[in-house]
């Protein structure tokens, strides 16, 4: 007997084992960071909105809703326009006026709910609904710049997706609402760029991962409140 039957199940097991960590290997990087899905959009979730907030709420909720689920199967570049102007439509307003802080990142349920946020809300929201409309969120990085605006620098965030991670990126933006590569965004200078995955300092155009996006404590507080905001 070339194998016994004991051996022959030790070697089933270790084939076994061999062929999970491949399989995980392969579907892990298909899948969205944990960190970046959605609370799912339930009929209780909306009118909870609509409850705290106005009946206006529950439409603009239920606008997002179909906006994810009816444009799965367009190009990349087809979500990208569609999900930038969505969320560009909402008014603008400063956290202060709005949520009576100096700085608050709003989910993006609490951004179309309340019907007004600022740039890192308008990015936030942009790069969550991208990833529930499955674009790899590797490819997309929230990114901190200082934006020259009436010849002053401003504080600023924006969305940037990378067709490649050496690409030039394009930028989605609540400013100047084209979407445009980088290369012809002048006006905007990379601080830093995170994601659900990573932290990344941005110097001339070079990004150097130094950790993860945990360590920025209004992502974290953000994140804390996504399907609990109603």
């Amino acid at each position: 007997m070339l194998f016994s039957p004991s051996k022959y199940k030790q070697t089933s097991q270790f084939f076994g084992r061999l062929l999970f960590v491949i399989l995980l290997t392969i579907i892990l990087p298909l899948l969205p960071h944990a960190a970046d899905v959605l609370p799912p959009l339930t009929d209780a979730y909306i009118n909870s909105a609509a409850t705290k907030y106005c009946i206006s709420a529950k439409r603009r909720l239920q606008e997002w809703d179909k906006l994810i689920k009816q444009n799965q199967s367009k190009s990349e570049p087809e979500k990208l326009r569609l999900v930038n102007d969505f969320f560009n439509r909402i008014r603008y307003v400063s956290d202060l006026e709005h949520w009576g802080v100096e700085d608050f990142w709003a989910t993006p349920a609490e951004l179309l709910a309340s019907n007004g946020g600022d740039c890192e809300d308008y990015a936030i929201a942009k790069y969550f609904t991208l990833v529930a409309m499955h674009v790899d969120p590797n490819k997309l990085k929230i990114t901190y710049v200082k934006a020259r605006v009436n010849n002053k620098m401003i504080a600023h965030m924006v969305l940037t997706y990378y067709t490649q991670p050496n690409a030039v990126p394009l930028v989605l933006d609540s400013l100047n609402k084209q979407i445009r590569p980088a290369t012809q965004r002048p006006d905007l200078t990379p601080v830093y760029a995170f994601n659900g995955d990573g932290l990344w300092i941005v110097k001339s155009r070079t990004e150097n991962r130094v950790g993860g996006s945990g360590k920025i404590r209004f992502w974290n507080e953000m994140k804390s409140r996504m399907g609990k905001e109603f």
